[in-house]
């Protein structure tokens, strides 16, 4: 949403830099959407509303003809709408924009209101101010072209620039500077002084860019122009290998450049733990006939635990980007290696060495060989990532910079000089690493996704790769836990759902009724070894609760408990939570006598030490007395969190900063301040745990139900 810029939307969410407008009677745009899973039957209206500032205070600015487009009928889900307000605005004031959506229903009797983009995406900020420079024009360099309504050719590619030339509106002459930006979020630009400027931009990332630009005359900025160019994708990998077959060779799935097939030795076999999980669509979103379990390649840490490819895969002296998905075994205690390529011959040296690692020896590291110099050059992640979790790390070697940088979950970690490389002619190795004429640091535990380009990806292009879609709509997520109450006996509860074999252990007065766990709120938990997962990576959570509302009530406002979560050293890195927040006084209508009930909310986040909460809620109080789906998903690549109370969102997504946890994995009690608390009374039916964000209302319906 924002205000029409070259028929593009535009908004400015800094009061202190608005966005600048030539007309009186500006042109409001927004998106009417309803929540997921309306989408069908969506009887739609875009509400519009300006403020103004007057002195301290900010005032409604009444429309002349109305807030609401359509003023008649309605529209379906995902339909853009546009307003053009009246009467005429006034030259210099602060006006503030905001927007929200009415879904009617009952004929149109009733209608429900959606969040403001106010309390979304926040304020679009303008001023009219004519007098100001007009909106520059934009001349787009090859390779690239301008997007129309009615054609945008796809060019170039990530980490491809191109020149863009800035000049002045036909009615300007007094222009002396410019700015822009590649996204809506982004910082301006430094001034690039001069009434007609061009500079060198290159794209990071494929897909459909803005550029915006604005230009300044000798007293202030202006307005702004905006453009669409679309980057092509880029290039291909050269080699990738899923281990998804029955028996023999890994297959190369990347065969634009001949196949390089891996050849598994006997310590290596596939394993049912892939890190695609189970696959239930294909790569249009369509349903699969039969659900597919995928699989990854499990290496069993002793000299024959590897695959390898007859002859070499990279020109290890250009660029070259390397990435897999890594599970490294708990049990792991040196230094193991993922990916290497092996050299045939000693030359430059007396002895041969792989000229690259990707290696984990308690923190991940690409490690590179150079031939001047320091021989060892190595850049390190500055978190110690757990062992025994899913983690995608990736590589990039950037001949043209001298560089190698090291990604762990889509997050660059660390860079330094690489040196001077040399070629390794040599066949590719998985799990294994040349030095001194010998394999060393053999991998012990499981591989999956091995991806190999000759080329520098770009950082976008990484954090993307390490989202693992299946389709538009569905990401791989692998089942890493799963308790189902009603298989426990005794005390524990196994895990009879993942394969991953973990047993969830009752302690204090915990106790299974057959169907759930079932908890006191004063010192009864279940908890399993964890972590189950890499915090910085993504995950998916899901539990069956209900909440005891006869034990609820004697708590303190405020009070709050931990249906399921992750520790870390000291505190809490992520759970599902219930919130107290009120106590009211109802009528039963049982006994026709009136008593006290609790009032809450489900939130899915972090607990502080202060006692705040960074986390999502729930849009209305939590049920009580009943079973409730609560679902928390962490994107680590858009850096949110969700919540879904059955298969519908809750709140807004938020942005999230992760913790890597430590620990056991609690079920019924949290830890914070250094000891556990938080005990919440209720029953638990079942908590289950995917590495992966889920990535559609529909996937989470599919994978975990309502």
């Amino acid at each position: 949403m924002g205000l029409n810029v070259n028929s593009k939307p535009v908004c400015e969410t800094d009061s202190s830099d608005p966005l600048v407008v030539s007309h009186p009677r500006p042109t409001l745009m927004a998106t009417a959407q309803t929540m997921p899973g309306g989408e069908k039957d969506a009887q739609l209206r875009a509400y519009f509303d300006i403020d103004h500032k007057s002195g301290s205070s900010w005032v409604d600015t009444p429309a002349g003809s109305g807030d609401l487009r359509p003023s008649t009928g309605y529209v379906g889900d995902n339909t853009k709408l546009s307003m053009q307000w009246a009467p005429d605005l006034t030259d210099g004031t602060l006006y503030r924009y905001r927007a929200w959506v009415r879904s009617y229903y009952n004929g149109g009797a009733d209608h429900l209101a959606g969040p403001a983009s106010a309390s979304t995406t926040g304020w679009c900020y303008f001023k009219v101010d004519p007098s100001r420079p007009k909106p520059p024009q934009i001349a787009i360099g090859n390779p690239y072209s301008e997007c129309t309504s009615n054609a945008c050719a796809e060019a170039g590619g990530p980490g491809v620039k191109a020149t863009f030339t800035f000049s002045p509106a036909p009615e300007d002459t007094t222009n002396v500077a410019y700015q822009y930006k590649l996204s809506k979020e982004a910082a301006w630009s430094a001034a690039k002084s001069g009434s007609t400027v061009s500079v060198d931009i290159t794209p990071q990332s494929p897909g459909l860019h803005q550029l915006y630009v604005r230009a300044k005359d000798s007293i202030t900025w202006g307005a702004q122009n905006v453009v669409e160019f679309k980057v092509a994708t880029g290039e291909d990998p050269v080699a990738q290998w899923h281990f998804d077959e029955a028996s023999g060779t890994a297959a190369d799935a990347a065969v634009g450049d001949g196949a390089d097939d891996a050849s598994l030795a006997t310590g290596a076999v596939r394993h049912h733990s892939g890190r695609r999980g189970l696959l239930t669509h294909d790569s249009q979103g369509l349903p699969l006939e039969q659900a597919v379990t995928d699989q990854g390649l499990l290496l069993d840490g002793t000299s024959a635990g590897y695959a390898s490819t007859a002859g070499p895969v990279l020109e290890t002296r250009s660029s070259y980007t390397v990435s897999a998905w890594v599970r490294v075994d708990p049990s792991v205690t040196k230094t193991v290696t993922v990916l290497s390529q092996t050299p045939t011959s000693a030359s430059p040296w007396s002895q041969k060495y792989s000229p690259f690692a990707i290696s984990y020896g308690s923190r991940w590291s690409i490690r590179a060989f150079s031939t001047d110099g320091a021989f060892v050059r190595e850049a390190a992640s500055t978190v110690a990532h757990p062992k025994g979790v899913w983690t995608h790390v990736a590589a990039v070697h950037d001949a043209q910079a001298k560089k190698i940088r090291l990604y762990v979950n889509g997050q660059m970690e660390a860079s330094v000089d690489a040196g001077t490389s040399w070629s390794a002619d040599g066949s590719m190795q998985i799990g294994r690493l040349m030095w001194a004429d010998s394999y060393v640091d053999h991998f012990k535990g499981v591989i999956d996704e091995v991806t190999v380009w000759q080329n520098a990806l770009t950082d976008e292009q990484i954090l993307d790769e390490s989202r693992l879609k299946v389709a538009e709509s569905y990401a791989g997520v692998e089942l890493v836990g799963g308790w189902l109450a009603d298989k426990g006996s005794g005390t524990t509860v196994a895990d009879t759902v993942s394969g991953y074999g973990r047993t969830m252990t009752l302690s204090g007065g915990a106790s299974l009724n057959g169907e759930e766990i079932v908890l006191d709120g004063v010192d009864d938990s279940a908890t399993v070894a964890g972590p189950l997962v890499d915090g910085t990576g993504s995950f998916t959570v899901t539990a069956l609760a209900e909440l005891d509302s006869a034990s609820l009530v004697s708590k303190e406002i405020g009070y709050k408990g931990q249906v399921a979560g992750q520790r870390t050293a000291d505190g809490s890195a992520w759970g599902l939570w219930f919130e107290l927040t009120d106590k009211q006084t109802v009528l039963d209508p049982e006994t026709l006598v009136e008593k006290t009930v609790p009032v809450g909310f489900w939130r899915f986040g972090r607990l502080n030490t202060d006692g705040s909460f960074s986390a999502v809620a729930s849009d209305e109080g939590a049920l009580l007395d009943g079973m409730v789906r609560l679902t928390g998903v962490f994107d680590a690549q858009s850096g949110t969190i969700n919540l879904y109370l059955g298969a519908t969102q809750n709140d807004e997504p938020r942005a999230f900063t992760a913790n890597v946890g430590s620990g056991e994995f609690a079920v019924g009690r949290g830890f914070t301040g250094g000891v556990w608390q938080h005990y919440l009374p209720g029953r638990v039916a079942e908590v289950r745990v995917w590495v992966g964000a889920m990535a559609s209302s529909e996937q989470l319906e599919t994978a975990v139900g309502g």
